[in-house]
């Protein structure tokens, strides 16, 4: 928007509030299938801990994050909150979520990982919420993800990623020994076993 411009005229955080609770209903909003006109940016920013700011400063109410958070929408590189009338740009400084907790059921592969978000959204791990590790910058720290819904994505916190490796074990993945995790049946490669010496 070009300095002068009348901000008011453009998308504000309380009308996609309000269209967001309008459209919510029960469960998640079918934002999959909504493709409103592009209305421009609000400025809105996820920092990489999963704060979610609007105009600078934290937004406080996890209810707005959480109605937010429900028509969030991933197209190619770009992040937009989706309305049936309208989209707006907004700015994800990595994965739009975070994973802040784990559970794990069963041992082997018949283990089960159980991921929780800082929106509260749960996510079982396996054949269509798949966990990646990422090498992080020059010093090469680990980057561990897990898909949450339709592109979208969770960091997994630290303390978390820390719980996940007690629970890694060796395997063979294609043609070559990795340290992992098995979840519904599905091993995800962390690290070469190689590269653990």
């Amino acid at each position: 928007m070009a300095a002068g411009d009348d901000k008011t005229s453009g998308p504000s955080a309380d009308g996609l509030a309000r269209a967001a609770g309008a459209a919510a209903g029960r469960g998640l909003p079918p934002v999959h299938l909504w493709n409103p006109p592009y209305c421009g940016e609000i400025d809105i920013r996820i920092a990489r801990d999963g704060t979610w700011f609007h105009e600078g400063t934290p937004i406080g109410r996890a209810g707005l994050v959480k109605l937010f958070s429900g028509i969030l929408k991933r197209e190619g590189d770009r992040y937009f909150l989706v309305t049936p009338v309208e989209k707006v740009g907004i700015r994800v400084d990595d994965a739009p979520f975070v994973a802040v907790d784990v559970t794990a059921e069963g041992t082997g592969e018949a283990q089960v990982l159980r991921f929780v978000t800082q929106v509260g959204d749960e996510v079982v791990a396996g054949p269509d919420h798949a966990i990646r590790v990422e090498r992080d910058g020059a010093d090469g720290q680990p980057a561990p993800y897990v898909h949450v819904r339709a592109g979208l994505e969770a960091l997994i916190d630290r303390k978390t990623f820390y719980r996940l490796v007690d629970l890694g074990v060796p395997a063979m993945h294609a043609g070559k020994s990795w340290f992992g995790l098995w979840s519904s049946g599905r091993f995800f490669p962390v690290i070469p076993t190689s590269d653990l010496t």
